[in-house]
């Protein structure tokens, strides 16, 4: 017990092991269930997600908050607490752990005996093997950081939402164990607003991590051509010409039907991750060239009416292109050429080229990018720290040089006209 009472759990010794899934179940009614360690529906869960779904939350929605309640409800069944009983010591505790332990290593499926016999030699020492965790798949504490501020930000965002979803349905614990921050005068959240003002920016989570601002990441034209040359098929330089010109995210391309595509138009149709409605976005003719080529590749061995998918898979048999299938084979180009790009760094990129473009109004690029708010698109316009460090560099280039202008170097000796000076002296011109 610490001194005020509060018993001592050493969250060095803590192993989180990776029990439990999210399991996608094909099902439009409820697209996903998070399972427990008996393979039984976690308490809770199920009706959380089925309220983002009323709320009109994209199945890629769901599937992100339930990636972090997984990983909340992990770390409660490694310290042996109901999700109903957490408090905000757990709470505290888990954002804690998020910081400091490293993100658990997960086993190649070629590898899963292996890693069953190591799990179960794992079990055996409660302080557990470096080998034998890896292979598990457990988070220890670990010198080198957890996990990035974002995701924690999102994670408190989601366990947040989640119980107060619970406290209004009367389900879960009486006081939510991520509460938002409370001000200096520990008073209600706009009580004194005058509804002619408008709303100050609303209270933060106790626990959730201040993020910087910085710019977009995206791909320099340099480092696009390297990574555009070592692509080794017609349909993985067709997809990354359309992300890189079109400026649409990842999922919203893979998502394109046979009938999706415009040739003569120069036109793709997406539908939009938030909105859900269909978009026609402009691409490069080098996109459709590419995609022309890998269909008269493709023909004869898939469907092409206009309802199938657009993007397929290379192998038998043949299926449609997933997100992850994709990622995979972007993540191998990269580490073909020792590079880390991310599929997202192609849309920021796409961004970054059209609004850097002087004669395309900003409004258009929103509307491609489709942001809601101007704001947004806003980002891409800033400078880069690598512009800012070139240009800077430049400067210190060109006062090392000296002036280019040989007539600048020749000092002209200062003269002042004799009426001027007579007036200022006070002085008869004569």
């Amino acid at each position: 017990m610490d001194i005020d009472g509060e018993r001592h759990r050493d969250l060095a010794a803590l192993a989180v092991p990776l029990v439990g899934s999210l399991q996608a179940t094909e099902d439009p009614w409820e697209p996903f269930r998070l399972l427990d360690v008996q393979g039984e529906p976690a308490g809770g869960v199920s009706s959380y997600l089925k309220h983002l779904q009323a709320a009109g939350r994209a199945e890629t929605t769901q599937r992100s908050y339930g990636m972090d309640l997984l990983r909340w409800f992990r770390f409660l069944w490694a310290i042996e607490v109901a999700w109903q009983q957490a408090s905000r010591i757990e709470a505290r505790d888990f954002t804690r752990w998020m910081q400091i332990a490293s993100k658990p290593s997960r086993v190649h499926w070629r590898r899963r005996a292996t890693a069953a016999t190591a799990e179960g030699v794992a079990s055996t020492h409660p302080l557990g093997d470096p080998t034998a965790d890896a292979a598990a798949g457990v988070a220890r504490a670990s010198s080198s950081g957890g996990y990035a501020a974002s995701t924690r930000a999102h994670s408190e965002t989601v366990l947040r939402h989640f119980y107060d979803f619970h406290l209004e349905t009367g389900y879960g614990p009486l006081i939510n164990p991520f509460p938002l921050a409370r001000p200096r005068n520990a008073g209600r959240a706009h009580a004194h607003h005058d509804p002619m003002d408008e709303y100050r920016k609303q209270r933060s989570g106790l626990f959730r991590p201040r993020l910087t601002e910085q710019a977009p990441r995206h791909i320099p034209d340099e480092g696009f051509n390297r990574l555009f040359a070592a692509l080794s098929c017609d349909r993985d330089r067709a997809l990354v010409a359309f992300w890189i010109s079109c400026g649409a995210r990842a999922s919203e391309l893979l998502g394109a039907t046979q009938g999706d595509a415009d040739v003569g138009r120069q036109l793709i149709s997406v539908i939009r991750k938030g909105s859900r409605a269909i978009q026609q976005l402009p691409a490069s003719p080098d996109a459709f060239v590419w995609l022309r080529l890998y269909q008269a590749q493709m023909e004869g061995l898939v469907p092409t009416s206009g309802d199938e998918p657009l993007w397929w898979t290379l192998r038998r048999p043949f299926r449609a292109l997933s997100y992850h299938a994709a990622y995979r084979m972007f993540s191998r180009v990269n580490a073909s050429i020792g590079t880390g790009w991310t599929l997202h760094d192609l849309r920021h990129a796409a961004a970054y080229r059209m609004a850097r473009d002087p004669q395309v109004p900003l409004t258009d690029v929103q509307w491609v990018l489709g942001h809601a708010q101007l704001t947004t698109t806003q980002r891409y316009i800033s400078p880069t720290a690598d512009d800012v460090i070139a240009s800077v560099l430049d400067h210190y280039a060109r006062r090392a040089a000296g002036p280019s202008d040989p007539d600048r170097t020749r000092e002209l000796p200062v003269t002042y006209r004799s009426e001027s000076l007579d007036m200022l002296f006070n002085r008869d011109p004569r």
